[in-house]
Parts: structure tokens; sequence; C-alpha cells
């Protein structure tokens, strides 16, 4: 996922934070931030399901591949790129689409109108605003502002990693843990605690 699970749980319950009591109305502010997090992880989580439909697909053809003398990162992206347009799927990754975070755009504006669809349905709180888009507009707000934070915690963390004295290769064991800690550290300095 391209998100931390605590990140999502952080963001969640930003958002609630932010959206009340102006927006929103709730006794339950733990449980729609629940219901926020839900809706966040199912979206990036379509992505997640077609990347390893795709890897199915490619193992299938590894023979030919090799025999065409077809790189797999190639044919990975021309599938991909195939089912995204027949299913009309929106990408996740926004360095996929040029955007400047870690989330794509029309994603985070796709996932600020399941969430209002989401919280008008809700039994847990009471939005003030009665207008759906005034509500998805400050969603998008709040989502982007922390994204953008989040974005740069990531960056930074990765740019340590890649700042060490001998090379740590991506995706390895090692580079999983420097991760870890070091996207922890920088959350620290921005006064970001992800169990708040």
């Amino acid at each position: 996922m391209l998100l931390a699970r605590e990140f999502v749980s952080y963001l969640s319950r930003q958002l609630v934070r932010k959206l009340t009591p102006g927006i929103i109305e709730t006794t339950a502010p733990e449980l729609v931030s629940e219901k926020i997090a839900v809706v966040i992880s199912e979206e990036l989580a379509v992505e997640d399901r077609l990347n390893d439909e795709v890897r199915d697909l490619l193992s299938q053809y590894s023979d030919y591949m090799r025999r065409e003398n077809v790189s797999y990162q190639e044919m990975f992206r021309r599938i991909k790129n195939t089912l995204i347009s027949q299913r009309k799927v929106i990408r996740a990754s926004g360095r996929d689409t040029g955007d400047g975070m870690k989330l794509s755009r029309d994603k985070v504006t796709d996932m600020s109108h399941k969430i209002v669809d989401m919280l008008r349905k809700s039994h847990e709180l009471r939005l003030k605003d009665k207008d759906p888009n005034n509500v998805r507009l400050e969603i998008l707000r709040w989502m982007t502002e922390l994204l953008v934070a989040e974005d740069k915690v990531d960056r930074a963390a990765r740019q340590k990693i890649r700042s060490q004295k001998r090379e740590i290769p991506e995706g390895s064991e090692e580079w999983d843990l420097l991760l870890r800690r070091y996207y922890g550290e920088e959350l620290k300095k921005l006064g970001i605690d992800l169990a708040k």
C-alpha cells in the first residue's frame, strides 16, 4: 500500500478532528475515524490487487518474455495500463501521474467523494453543512495538507538511506528497517505523532 497503515489511521483521526465541530457533529469520533480509515484503505488496496493480478499474468508469460527479450517492467506497465483503462481504475500513485504527492490528485479527489458518501450514510454523526460539495472540499483540503507533509517525510527518509556510506538496495530488509526508523524520526521533527 502506498501509505503505511499507521499513517492512514493518523490521517483519519486528523480528518475527524479538523471537521469537528465546524463541519460534523459526532459523539463517536473514534468510530467515524475508523470508518474513514476503512474507506481510504479499501481505495488504496484496489491498485494493490491490480498489481498482484498483473504479476500473476506475467508469471504465466515468463518464457515468452525471455524468448522475445521483453523486459518485465515494460510488460508490467503495459498490462497494468490496459487493465486500468478497461476497469476505469483511478491511479493511486501520484508519481505515476506526475503529481507532487505520493497519492495522485485524482485519487485523493475520488477518496474525498467516497468519504462524503460514507459520512452522509453514517448514523454516528450529523453533517452541519448540508452541501456535500462543501464537506468534500474541506476533506480534500485537509487530506492534501496532511499528504503533502507525509510525502516530505517519506522523501527525507529515503534520502537519508541513499546518503549512507554504502549502497543499501531498495526493497531489502535493511532498507525497509531503515525506512521505518527514519520515517518515524522525520515525522517527529514535524511534530506528527502517529499514535494521536
